[in-house]
């Protein structure tokens, strides 16, 4: 018991936080959202694309410049696409939000009676009753601030979390353009099994974007990062065969 513990701790250390109330109140204002999500998505994708693009021009048995040209345009293009979307998305949620956060506002302010009853479901729902729910509605509703954050957090799910849209688009580009590069490495340094080492490469950069993931999950390295190799596998197996397949045909 006393060792399974331990290995809990190890598990969750990066966690760890100190609570005495200043430590407490730094954390709570200065909470930020994570971009592992940002990471981990680019990442994926852009070995899984380029590599899917080496596969499939290996299974055509086309020329190195070929894969070069192609890879290198996949990871410009699809990079910049993948960023530009997570860019958009993440506006487009925090532009939802400002106008969830608008009406609120203009509610409490018109229709205070009625926001003030949703309160009080909101914690009649979590099993308080009687003078300390009407004590607690008394101390939300006397602070317009908080009253908002507490609608924006119970009925929406917003939480005081936010992703700048600008930072999600980088780090999806960053890390979709390094591991999309990957599979590339050894038809640039190489002028023999190419296709051999890329494969190679890239199966060592989908177990590490897995592993990545186990910052944040209750999977073990081992199991996460060979999940994500089994996917990306799956999906260059598909463009190999591909390749292979459409090189035959008469109108190629």
């Amino acid at each position: 018991m006393g060792q399974r513990k331990v290995a809990m701790n190890k598990k969750y250390s990066f966690l760890h936080h100190d609570h005495d109330p200043q430590s407490i109140q730094e954390r709570i204002l200065s909470q930020s959202k994570s971009v592992l999500r940002d990471f981990v998505y680019g990442a994926i994708d852009g070995a899984v694309t380029t590599f899917a693009i080496v596969a499939g021009v290996a299974g055509a048995n086309l020329e190195t410049r070929t894969v070069l040209i192609l890879g290198f345009a996949n990871v410009l293009a699809d990079g910049f696409s993948m960023a530009a979307s997570n860019y958009l998305a993440t506006k487009s949620e925090l532009e939802e939000r400002m106008l969830v956060t608008q009406y609120e506002e203009e509610q409490i302010e018109i229709n205070s009676e009625g926001e003030t009853e949703e309160i009080r479901q909101i914690f009649i729902n979590k099993g308080i009753t009687g003078s300390t729910l009407d004590e607690l509605v008394t101390q939300i509703t006397s602070d317009k601030k908080e009253w908002l954050k507490v609608m924006l957090a119970e009925e929406y799910g917003y939480t005081n979390r936010e992703q700048s849209p600008l930072k999600a688009g980088l780090v999806t580009f960053s890390s979709f353009a390094i591991f999309g590069l990957i599979p590339l490495i050894p038809y640039m340094i190489l002028t023999n099994g190419n296709f051999f080492w890329s494969t190679i490469f890239t199966g060592i950069a989908f177990f590490s974007a897995g592993a990545a993931k186990t910052q944040w999950t209750r999977h073990s390295l081992w199991r996460s990062g060979f999940e994500t190799l089994l996917i990306g596998s799956l999906a260059a197996l598909l463009a190999y065969y591909a390749g292979a397949i459409l090189s035959n045909m008469n109108f190629l």
